[in-house]
């Protein structure tokens, strides 16, 4: 083991066995570039609407919820779990602001059942302009809604793409009920099974985002399109993993 697992080691003993704030407070240094790295990913999707400080702040309250809520004698790395606890406590926090006014809303809504009506019709995936022709809007229109609920999107579905499908396997939490864990596994094979149905362009931008942890910023620069035209082939697939998963949950 290296000098810094021994040392993490030790502070995770030391805190297991006294449960002290200054054990606490030191494995909270110790794990504190977690935050920093969870924050600078989030940070330039939702910088419209908090600012760097406010997702420290949150990113940190998730950290020592997570340093006490973690059993280590789980067979899952801290990092990983901590990540969850995060990256959660960041979104509840976004969700808290209700930042969409009404009328944001009510376009989302309008796009978002042009795609599902046509594409229950068609039995396929639609384009832009034909969910334009079909819910009289222009395509300009609905690629600015699209961009416009991207963050929308994000804060309703990230906590369950990003902290949930990793459940079956992480299952950390020591309140989490049997009927839970079934829900998050339900929920993970939703989401595989939807990925797997996308045409390509958004199921590698989907795949590039929450597994590969790319940024839009990246993914557009992998892609050779711009970081707006990303957020809002994002946006399309989210709005379509909305529309399975409320066909399966509440949410």
């Amino acid at each position: 083991m290296s000098e810094t697992g021994d040392k993490t080691k030790l502070l995770w003993d030391d805190f297991t066995a006294t449960r002290s704030l200054k054990a606490r407070n030191e494995l909270v240094l110790q794990y504190v570039h977690l935050v920093k790295s969870i924050v600078c990913r989030m940070m330039p999707t939702y910088r419209k609407h908090v600012d760097f400080d406010d997702l420290m702040s949150c990113g940190m309250l998730g950290l020592m919820d997570a340093i006490d809520k973690f059993d280590k004698e789980k067979e899952v790395k801290f990092e990983t779990y901590a990540s969850m606890r995060i990256r959660g406590e960041i979104i509840d926090q976004i969700r808290k602001q209700d930042w969409a006014p009404i009328s944001l809303r009510q376009k989302i809504k309008r796009v978002e059942e042009g795609y599902h009506m046509l594409e229950g019709r068609l039995g396929r995936s639609v384009s832009e302009q034909e969910v334009a022709d079909f819910i009289k809007m222009d395509v300009a229109g609905v690629k600015k809604t699209l961009e416009e609920a991207h963050t929308f999107n994000l804060v309703c579905l990230d906590e369950v793409l990003v902290d949930r499908i990793k459940s079956e396997e992480i299952s950390l939490s020591a309140d989490e009920t049997t009927e839970e864990r079934v829900e998050a596994k339900e929920v993970k094979n939703i989401l595989t099974q939807y990925i797997e149905s996308l045409p390509e362009k958004e199921r590698l931008v989907v795949t590039l985002y929450y597994f590969e942890e790319m940024t839009l910023k990246e993914i557009g620069l992998t892609l050779g399109v711009s970081e707006s035209r990303i957020s809002q082939i994002h946006s399309k697939a989210l709005m379509g993993l909305r529309n399975r998963l409320n066909q399966a949950f509440s949410i």
